[in-house]
């Protein structure tokens, strides 16, 4: 099996896919690595590192790209503007590409029709299911881990104010008022680093057990209004993607905190679908002038109705920050994460030294996205209204 490992080309972006050790793992497995001059050093890792590892480093992606079974990214296939093509152009037919997709993202749509066209078999780290022996393969809540620190830093960095409570000369100071909807993974990590600034922290979530889980860390819960057996799967794992008039009963419950709050922390996410809308372009008039809102579920198309993507702008001056590579921010951590957790999945699906996709089995089911030149993955079909 050949691997391919090219540089991460998205503004920003300086994660890789895989570290010397998990290279060196692949070659002692029989795979030839075959990896992109200078792609790691964004996260610190030297080409000399690669091919001691037993890497062979190439200059020219177009090559990497013709000569690889198999290509190992961190973001979505891109636009080379070096080449002057898109990445999926310089793929080919049988191609496996195992990378953060989020094929359900309405900014992904065409990007998921052109890979099913050249035939390519997308495989998306978003999906992998969250069920204990998929654990190890999980980059999302890796991922999301980095994104929830770093973007609640970034939130506290961009408002004009002490995060703590502050005794002065001329008085007190109140505390910054910190509103985090949806605490999973990515919400709980923004949530305690928050607190730990001294922060006063408010919480959403329409899943009973994810507001526990904030409640033990301090946070004040706020009731969205969704009974749990509307919100949460028959088997209690997921929430559930809400009908416009529960999301629109949510948004009603929400909105007094999110008018007083100093950062909204937007990491709500529905496993496989596109996010949903919580805060309107009303709801974002409402609130004080200099407040900011982290929209770190952006690639899954967003919790913020006005959140550009990839970008920080100023709209009725509150500052919304719709970055959507945050843990490309904390590059050496997340790498490490990120390598070990795309190993981990690869080793899982490849048998005698080639990738075998056993259909039946959850965890492909849910990560597959094209194949046979079509696309499979439920969510992105529901999203494309194709289903």
């Amino acid at each position: 099996m050949i691997i391919g490992v090219p540089k991460e080309i998205m503004r920003g972006e300086k994660r890789v896919a895989a570290i010397p050790e998990t290279v060196k793992k692949m070659v002692e497995s029989g795979a030839t690595v075959l990896f992109e001059k200078g792609a790691g050093v964004g996260s610190h890792y030297w080409d000399e590192a690669y091919e001691e590892a037993g890497a062979q480093t190439i200059a020219d992606v177009e090559e990497l790209f013709s000569k690889a079974e198999v290509i190992l990214k961190v973001k979505e296939p891109q636009f080379n503007h070096e080449k002057n093509k898109h990445e999926l152009d310089m793929m080919h037919e049988g191609q496996y590409l195992i990378t953060f997709i989020h094929p359900a993202s309405p900014a992904n749509h065409q990007m998921v029709k052109h890979m099913a066209e050249r035939g390519i078999i997308g495989l998306t780290l978003d999906g992998v299911p969250r069920i204990s022996r998929a654990q190890s393969m999980d980059a999302l809540s890796s991922m999301s881990a980095c994104a929830g620190y770093k973007g609640m830093i970034m939130g506290i960095n961009d408002i004009s104010k002490f995060a703590p409570f502050v005794t002065s000369a001329v008085g007190r100071l109140k505390p910054a008022t910190v509103f985090v909807i949806g605490t999973g993974v990515a919400g709980l990590r923004a949530l305690a680093t928050a607190k730990g600034l001294g922060a006063m922290v408010y919480s959403a979530d329409i899943r009973p057990e994810a507001n526990s889980n904030a409640e033990s860390l301090g946070a004040i819960i706020v009731d969205t209004g969704v009974p749990a057996e509307i919100a949460v799967s028959a088997d209690g794992k997921h929430a559930n993607q809400l009908p416009e008039k529960w999301l629109e009963i949510e948004r009603d419950h929400l909105k007094e905190t999110i008018a007083k709050a100093d950062i909204v922390f937007c990491s709500a996410l529905i496993q496989g679908k596109v996010a949903p809308v919580l805060l309107t372009e009303e709801l974002v008039e409402s609130m004080n002038p200099g407040s900011v809102i982290v929209d770190i579920s952006i690639d899954q198309g967003g919790n913020c109705a006005i959140t550009t993507p990839g970008a920080v702008e100023t709209k009725h001056d509150v500052i919304i920050q719709g970055i959507k590579n945050i843990p490309g921010m904390l590059s050496t951590s997340s790498t490490i994460m990120f390598s070990k957790n795309i190993h981990n999945l690869l080793t899982y699906l490849t048998k005698d030294n080639e990738i075998a996709l056993d259909l039946s089995d959850e965890i492909v089911a849910s990560i597959l996205v094209t194949k046979d030149s079509k696309i499979v993955h439920e969510g992105a079909l529901e999203a494309m209204g194709l289903k």
